[in-house]
């Protein structure tokens, strides 16, 4: 199963959260998200564990959890095509709201 983690000190390293996965069971892989510029931490990763049970067990007591100063979060991590997108914000505004539509501020301009 594959688990997210977000709410992580910039500090933490792959290491650190392979550590704190290990006690609950088969760690298949571990990777810390970083910034594609800088290189620093995102502040989120993920874990993939061998046995959904151990898994759960995981999610169930970390998630909440204090590490480095921080209450981590921790869940099932969702399928690339489950997460919703920008698209779905109601805060969002649509392509043609953007510039010089009927409500822009140029409208009487010209």
């Amino acid at each position: 199963m594959n688990i997210y983690v977000s709410n992580l000190s910039f500090n933490v390293q792959d290491e650190d959260l392979r550590a704190f996965f290990a006690s609950y069971g088969e760690i298949t892989s571990v990777k810390i998200i970083n910034d594609r510029t800088t290189g620093q931490s995102r502040g989120f990763g993920f874990v993939e564990m061998a046995n959904e049970e151990e898994s759960k067990k995981a999610i169930s007591e970390l998630d909440g959890a204090m590490v480095e100063g921080r209450a981590i979060r921790v869940s099932e991590a969702k399928e690339k095509g489950e997460r919703t997108g920008r698209s779905t914000n109601p805060f969002r505004r649509n392509d043609d709201d953007k510039y010089n539509n009927a409500n822009s501020y140029n409208k009487n301009r010209y």
